[in-house]
């Protein structure tokens, strides 16, 4: 990881919010840009560099969804979308548009950051061990590139955000093995289980249908009820 401090856009239409949000990060060492209008966020995420986007859903221009969906394919970084209402149909949309994290308004500045330091220290970690490491697993027609972080059923290759492919690699190294929600959120989300919160579950739904797994019978990704999750051998 670099020295320099991470570089953010955040992309929030509320001037009073967003420049609340600017002055707790860059109090905590973050460089902050911000942006009202999505469609000047797009072009500024396509030529400019950011580690991580800050999404508000309601924006001018462009929605957050779409904000989402048309920097997804060229931005590898995490993206945090903020839900006004925490309704799950929002949360649902925001991971199909290939977002890492979603959090609902009004946010709480202390949460905004732990997540946020989360997915950035995953994201530092994943950049530089790509250099370092190439093996692969390899489970039936699932291969798993470490090295290039890269994903391929057969001879498809399947295109991830972060948080979906540290998910499908813990499942892998584990094949045959059950899996808990509570193992799952201690060391992929780095928060407890509360018994109440989805947004694993959304993932993994959003994971089988990458991966061509029929959600109704699936025989990749299982289901275990009550413990959690199985990636068959």
């Amino acid at each position: 990881m670099s020295d320099s401090p991470h570089h953010l856009l955040l992309v929030e239409d509320d001037a009073e919010l967003s420049g609340m949000m600017k002055d707790f990060l860059t109090g905590k060492g973050y460089r902050v840009s911000v942006e009202a209008n999505g469609l000047a966020a797009i072009r500024r995420i396509e030529t400019e560099s950011y580690d991580a986007v800050i999404l508000d859903i309601g924006l001018p221009g462009a929605d957050g969804f779409s904000v989402c969906n048309s920097i997804r394919p060229s931005f590898g970084g995490p993206i945090l979308v903020l839900t006004a209402r925490g309704e799950e149909m929002d949360e649902v949309v925001a991971l199909e548009a290939g977002a890492d994290d979603f959090m609902s308004k009004p946010v709480r500045p202390n949460a905004l950051l732990a997540r946020l330091k989360i997915h950035l220290r995953r994201f530092d970690s994943s950049s530089s061990e790509s250099t370092a490491r190439s093996a692969d697993i390899v489970v039936g027609d699932l291969s798993i590139s470490l090295g290039s972080r890269s994903v391929t059923v057969g001879d498809q290759a399947i295109e991830l955000t972060t948080a979906e492919f540290d998910l499908i690699e813990y499942l892998a190294r584990r094949a045959g093995t059950v899996v808990s929600r509570k193992e799952l959120y201690v060391n992929l989300l780095e928060i407890p289980y509360d018994g109440m919160d989805r947004s694993l579950d959304l993932r993994v739904s959003r994971l089988r249908r990458k991966l061509g797994d029929d959600p109704h019978k699936p025989t990749r990704i299982k289901s275990v009820r009550g413990v959690g999750y199985l990636y068959a051998k």
